[in-house]
């Protein structure tokens, strides 16, 4: 087993592609490269051969450098064989949900976390303590429902909330202080969510990224993570006995209007 150099590389307007160099093999991967050009600039500084892209899901701003990286480099794309028809280019190395992936000498799980989309899958490195989750699992947030339903993405939610409390948490987006803003509305009294508020202004008036975030700050301050309490249940006006899966569904619908 080998831990990974981890490396954030913004992209388009908020994304992040994440890479990953194993340097016991030489072995690069792009997660989710929504763009190229910002990723050929970043291994070219580092001196690193890219060998691999992952996925997470289909949509084109974690996709569209991924044609035009494999052209420069060779590298080979991986991800779940249910996108496979979904993501331009297609797909070299297609797994099944669960399934295990190597980079170089570390070992990756890739996890299916359905609800923004159908085929939504996260990367799970345990050696490295670090998650790849695209738009599933946000920084104090989750994504939007486009394809799957509210129990679908609770559950998902919930298989990420369970992975060990020093697990970071890379995510595809940079959402975390407008996740804040609305997590306060929903769970007010939660003092280590204000606290968590106030460092995320500090860091981004220093235009700092706030990813990676860890599990145990988004089990204690991330509203959906918490749709199982019962402070949330409260917050949303739910009577008592309600469905986690229901909370949430009534968070998200919040959020989508926030």
């Amino acid at each position: 087993m080998s831990r990974l150099d981890i490396h954030l590389c913004p992209a388009l307007s908020d994304n992040y592609v994440h890479l990953l160099h194993d340097a016991s093999s030489g072995a690069t991967a792009a997660v989710d490269p929504g763009e190229e050009e910002p990723v050929l600039r970043a291994i070219a500084q580092r001196g690193w051969t890219l060998t691999h892209i992952l996925i997470t899901h289909h949509h084109a701003d974690h996709t569209g450098g991924a044609v035009a990286l494999k052209e420069a480099t060779g590298c080979r794309v991986v991800g779940t064989a249910l996108d496979a028809r979904r993501i331009e280019g297609g797909l070299d190395i297609a797994l099944a949900p669960e399934e295990h992936f190597a980079l170089g000498c570390a070992m990756a799980r890739m996890m299916a976390v359905p609800g923004h989309t159908s085929g939504h899958v996260a990367w799970w490195f345990p050696e490295s303590t670090a998650v790849f989750c695209g738009d599933t699992l946000f920084a104090g947030g989750c994504g939007r429902l486009f394809e799957g339903t509210a129990e679908q993405m609770w559950e998902s939610l919930r298989r990420l909330r369970d992975l060990p409390e020093d697990t970071r948490v890379y995510c595809g987006h940079e959402y975390t202080l407008a996740n804040l803003r609305f997590a306060v509305t929903m769970d007010p009294g939660n003092p280590a969510l204000r606290t968590r508020l106030a460092d995320v202004e500090a860091e981004r008036s220093r235009r700092l990224p706030t990813v990676p975030s860890l599990i145990r700050e988004e089990r204690a301050t991330n509203p959906f993570l918490r749709a199982d309490t019962d402070a949330l249940r409260i917050s949303t006006g739910l009577p008592p006995g309600s469905r986690p899966a229901d909370v949430f569904a009534e968070i998200r619908r919040r959020k989508d209007r926030f």
